[in-house]
C-alpha cells in the first residue's frame, strides 16, 4: 500500500504534466485520478478542489524552479550579464528537450496558466502573479549588481526587470506558437539590451 505522501506526490506530478501538456480547463479530476491511479476519495483527502490542486502545482513547480535552474542562472557569484545568458540557455535547452521527447514545446506552465485563468479566477491569478513577481525580483537583483559593477549604466531597475520578464515570457510564447525552441536561442540575446531609463 502506498504511503499518503506518495499518493499526494503522484497526484501533484500527474496534474502538473497534464496541465502543462494540455489546457487546465480541459483536464478534469477524473482524468487526473485515472492517470495517477488513485481513487477520488484519495484526491479529495489531499485537495478539496481542482483549484486547490492547481495552487499546489504552482507552488510545487515554483519551488522546483527556485531551487533549480533559476537559482543556478541567478547565482550571485556569476557576473550579472552572464546570469542573463545562463537563463536564456536554460530556457532554450529545457524547451528543446521537451520538444525532442513530446514533439512539441510545452511553453512556460506559469505563462500558460496566466493566459488561461487570469480573467476567470482571481485566486489563481494572484498566485501566478506572486510567482512572476519573484522572478522579476531576480532580474532586478541582477540589474542592481550590474549597475554597481559598472557593467551597465544606471537605469530604472524595477521597470527594466519587468520589461525583461515580459520579453522572456513573450519570447517563449512566440516560440511555442511556432513549436520552434530555436527561436529562444535567436531572440534571447536581445534580452540584455532592454533598458528603461530613470525618470528625473
Amino acid at each position: 500500500m502506498k504511503a499518503p505522501l506518495d499518493t499526494r506526490e503522484r497526484i501533484l506530478s500527474t496534474a502538473r504534466e497534464l496541465f502543462h501538456a494540455n489546457s487546465y480547463s480541459d483536464i478534469g479530476i477524473k482524468q487526473i485520478c485515472d492517470t495517477a491511479r488513485v481513487q477520488k476519495g484519495s484526491f479529495y483527502h489531499f485537495f478539496p478542489s481542482k483549484r486547490d490542486l492547481a495552487l499546489a502545482v504552482i507552488e510545487d513547480m515554483a519551488e522546483e524552479w527556485a531551487q533549480g535552474f533559476v537559482k543556478e542562472a541567478f547565482d550571485q557569484t556569476l557576473p550579472p550579464m552572464e546570469r542573463l545568458d545562463y537563463l536564456i540557455d536554460a530556457a532554450y535547452y529545457w524547451q528543446k528537450a521537451a520538444k525532442d521527447i513530446e514533439g512539441r514545446m510545452p511553453g512556460c506552465l506559469f505563462g500558460n496558466l496566466v493566459l488561461e485563468v487570469s480573467t476567470r479566477d482571481d485566486i489563481l491569478r494572484a498566485k501566478l502573479s506572486a510567482v512572476l513577481d519573484k522572478t522579476k525580483s531576480r532580474f532586478e537583483e541582477t540589474l542592481i549588481d550590474g549597475v554597481a559593477a559598472g557593467a551597465m549604466a544606471p537605469l530604472d531597475t524595477d521597470l527594466t526587470a519587468q520589461a525583461m520578464l515580459a520579453y522572456l515570457e513573450g519570447m517563449i510564447l512566440l516560440a511555442k506558437s511556432r513549436n520552434e525552441p530555436e527561436l529562444i536561442a535567436k531572440l534571447g540575446p536581445a534580452l540584455k539590451g532592454i533598458r528603461i531609463e530613470l525618470c528625473h
